[in-house]
């Protein structure tokens, strides 16, 4: 990556707890933990601070002492996406940008995404793609490669190279109409992407797909929904339409999860979030939801003059939050980690969610999706169309 001029975050390996403590000084925090041999992200962290890096690299060390660890910068706050291109080891075709709606620090098969892009710039992806052809090339790739990137601080840095196909190549061949299995086929028996130009198709422009993951978590209820590094997703589903909005509100449809168009909304958002909160729930309230917050969240919304009522957290009187859930007055909850100190009190509310079948969201990211995906439903349901229909030029 170096040689290619390509940017990535500062990264070092430990095996001993000395060698981590003094890397993450070095680094910087946040960063990311994980050990060397991982698949779906199992083992992966964030970590804000020493102290949590010294129980994590002990426990580590205990686990597998033969293996070292790898720390990364954490890219915080970042937009990820990531690239499908093909390639004959030559020429390079890129299928598709996908941006991730949650922010970097959600693996990749747990974060939804839309195609095409909706907040990057145009100089950003011309950037994602000109590193993504100069890799395929570097590589000297033939059939499918999947590169990651991460937009932070206005630049653009690499996560992952991976010459193989991902789990997106299905939902990129549906969005833009591009076959990119059969095509990478071609390319790897020795055909020339210039022979299968009649294939290759560009992103669409008149609409979006979203593909959203699908998890287990209502086989498993007491188990806590809150996203990280590690994937938890089982499946994939996806929503097309006109609009990003309606696109995301139908990939929730597809994924179980019936986004509420009125009702009471359960607000509890960690202090460090507050401040991205505002256009959220500012919109929510324009529509004609009644906002309803717990101590915290509540005092903020109350001095940016929203409009809110407060409810008792678990265990500091009632009503509280755990009986709204359960007598199914709130349609929808917003709920982010607030860190140890109230760890068990946040986990309950999702937990209930799951149990109660409410729409939750545990990211920022995936609220403002959810409130500007409702605002588009409230306008009326676009009209079905088949996948067919959508790929027509």
């Amino acid at each position: 990556m170096l040689a290619l001029g390509i940017k990535q975050p500062e990264s070092g390996i430990s095996r001993s707890l000395e060698e981590a403590v003094a890397l993450g000084r070095k680094i910087g925090y946040p960063v990311m933990v994980r050990p060397s041999f991982v698949l779906g992200g199992r083992g992966m962290a964030v970590i804000y601070d020493e102290a949590t890096l010294k129980k994590y690299a002990v426990e580590a060390i205990q686990v597998s002492p033969e293996y070292p660890m790898l720390i990364d910068r954490f890219l915080d706050p970042a937009i990820e996406c990531e690239v499908d291109a093909i390639s004959d080891g030559e020429n390079t075709f890129v299928a598709s940008v996908m941006e991730h709606i949650e922010l970097a620090g959600i693996h990749s098969g747990d974060s939804a995404c839309s195609i095409p892009p909706v907040t990057l710039s145009r100089k950003h992806l011309d950037t994602i793609e000109r590193h993504a052809a100069a890799i395929a090339n570097d590589f000297r790739v033939k059939g499918i490669l999947n590169v990651q990137f991460a937009v932070c601080d206005d630049e653009v840095w690499i996560i992952e190279a991976n010459p193989r196909a991902s789990r997106t190549v299905p939902i990129v061949a549906k969005v833009t109409g591009t076959p990119l299995a059969k095509i990478a086929t071609y390319l790897m028996l020795g055909r020339k992407l210039d022979d299968l130009k009649p294939l290759l198709r560009s992103a669409p422009t008149t609409y979006y797909g979203v593909k959203e993951a699908v998890f287990p978590f209502n086989m498993f209820p007491e188990v806590d929904p809150v996203l990280g590094p590690e994937m938890r997703a089982t499946g994939e589903v996806m929503g097309l339409a006109s609009t990003f909005g309606m696109a995301y509100f139908k990939s929730q449809q597809a994924a179980g999860m019936r986004l509420p168009l009125s009702g009471k909304v359960l607000v509890s958002v960690n202090e460090r979030e507050r401040g991205s909160l505002l256009p959220i729930v500012q919109t929510l309230s324009e529509l004609g939801f009644e906002l309803i917050a717990t101590e915290g969240t509540y005092k903020y919304l109350l001095a940016n003059n929203i409009a809110a009522k407060e409810v008792h957290k678990l265990n500091e009187g009632r009503p509280n939050v755990a009986d709204l859930i359960r007598n199914r007055e709130v349609a929808l909850i917003i709920n982010t980690p607030a860190g140890k100190l109230s760890k068990i009190d946040d986990s309950a509310i999702r937990m209930l969610a799951i149990q109660y079948k409410i729409p939750y969201m545990t990211t920022i990211a995936a609220a403002s999706a959810t409130a500007e995906g409702i605002k588009e439903a409230r306008h009326g349901e676009s009209p079905l169309k088949s996948l067919q229909e959508y790929l027509q030029k």
